[in-house]
């Protein structure tokens, strides 16, 4: 691991490109993070598609960021995990699952707000198709 020895604003910059590669490594290893940055773009398409107002796309970014912070510090904990406790371990255990519930509920939130956002719009397209 690369050391950041930097001094100043050098040090500043350097830890963007730390945390980009933070972010590149959890979504080139970890599928959920993979699924998730996939929701989040189609959701943001549909938002698009469907011309939602400034205050819609705003909560949508919301619970994208939330899911996907989430999802970044339950990698975070689970390689620390992994790296100081090797062996199965109850306490192991709980700090994993308990990252997971994290993501969880902040995933059930994003599903939350998105029928919140979503729901006339899409119900008044409906509509429009059956008419």
């Amino acid at each position: 691991m690369v050391k950041n020895t930097a001094v100043g604003h050098k040090k500043f910059w350097h830890s963007f490109r730390f945390a980009a590669h933070g972010i590149a490594s959890a979504f080139k290893s970890e599928l959920n993070m993979k699924v998730h940055s996939t929701l989040a773009i189609l959701v943001l398409v549909a938002a698009g598609i469907f011309r939602l107002p400034l205050s819609s796309w705003m909560l949508l970014f919301l619970a994208i960021t939330l899911v996907l912070t989430a999802e970044l510090l339950n990698t975070a904990i689970e390689a620390t995990i992994d790296l100081v406790s090797p062996e199965i371990h109850p306490l192991a255990k709980k700090a994993k699952d308990t990252a997971a519930g994290a993501v969880l509920l902040t995933a059930v939130f994003a599903v939350i707000a998105g029928i919140y956002v979503f729901y006339h719009p899409v119900m008044d397209w409906i509509t429009g198709l059956m008419s």
